[in-house]
């Protein structure tokens, strides 16, 4: 077996899993997961410049990551940028300096890329999987919609419709006045016309993966501490997720934060359930499956192939 460590940089933030790679039982074994908030994004969407403050930011997070991939005797560190690399125009400077601070080098994936490695990362390891589903992933800065089966993503949209873009667009407090949570609404809605159409043939399953996702699943379960356990495979109700939002929407940050909503999400959840609602209301999606997996399990499940396809060559 091989030990490596992959990192998600998104728009809020940055994901390790470090995790044993079997390639005889074509396994993905978790060792460790690791979240921090590091805000990489903020004002990206207005200004296309990541500022020196969250690069910053960033690479103590990389530090404290790359350190627990030693301390855990890692044999690789896999890194990869989604909405915030790609939608900055100063994202080759950042890299460089990532890479001359931490000696970690990320690289920035296309939408197309991060939904269908998140597609194959949220069911990577399921048994019993359906026919035919769907996977949704709201980031920070864009959301993800794929569609397959097992064997083949034949569908994927990614959209720049994230919990830090429109919360930094749309709202100026929190709770948003009624006029600028409808006009949230309308964009969120203007946004998905046109795009939800092809997966109409996948709402029956629907898998959701991320923080907004599993910060949802355990606000509505009741749950004072994240168990990442509990949330796996968390059946989320469209009533639920509509109730949800109704409480969020009239909330103050300070009174989000205690709900148990960690301090750099709180002021972006209320986007983020208010996009998940439309996309249910939209689409006609009655329950969603939370999974605690997603990017950084799909970034561990294509290390993997490529492991047995060395092993293959050897053999």
């Amino acid at each position: 077996m091989k030990r490596a460590s992959f990192i998600d940089i998104g728009t809020n933030t940055a994901l390790l899993l470090i995790a044993d790679l079997d390639p005889v039982n074509n396994r993905i074994i978790p060792v460790l997961h690791r979240q921090t908030i590091v805000r990489l994004g903020k004002n990206v969407d207005e200004q296309k410049i990541i500022d020196h403050v969250a690069m910053q930011r960033l690479i103590q997070c990389l530090l404290d990551f790359k350190e627990l991939s030693k301390e855990h005797k890692a044999e690789r560190i896999v890194a990869a940028g989604t909405s915030a690399l790609r939608d900055a125009k100063n994202r080759m400077e950042i890299i460089d300096e990532v890479v001359m601070a931490s000696g970690i080098v990320i690289k920035t994936l296309s939408g197309e890329e991060e939904a269908a490695l998140t597609f194959t990362g949220a069911i990577a390891g399921m048994e019993n999987a359906p026919e035919r589903f769907t996977v949704i992933d709201i980031g920070g800065g864009s959301t993800e919609i794929s569609m397959g089966d097992m064997a083949c993503l034949d569908q994927s949209v990614s959209l720049d419709i994230g919990s830090v873009r429109l919360t930094e667009r749309l709202f100026s407090d929190q709770p948003p006045s009624e006029t600028e949570f409808y006009a949230a609404k309308e964009e969120i809605d203007r946004m998905f016309t046109g795009n939800l159409e092809p997966f109409f043939a996948g709402r029956e399953h629907v898998f959701g993966v991320a923080g907004t996702l599993t910060t949802i699943a355990k606000l509505v379960s009741g749950q004072k501490e994240f168990d990442p356990a509990k949330i796996h495979n968390y059946p989320l109700h469209y009533n639920q997720v509509r109730q949800l939002l109704e409480e969020l929407k009239s909330l103050t940050i300070e009174q989000i934060i205690g709900r148990g909503v960690p301090e750099g999400r709180a002021d972006v959840i209320t986007m983020g359930t208010l996009i998940l609602h439309q996309f249910m209301r939209l689409l006609g999606v009655q329950e969603i499956t939370v999974s605690i997996q997603g990017l950084r399990y799909g970034m561990a499940l294509k290390e993997l192939q490529q492991l047995q396809g060395e092993n293959s060559n050897i053999l």
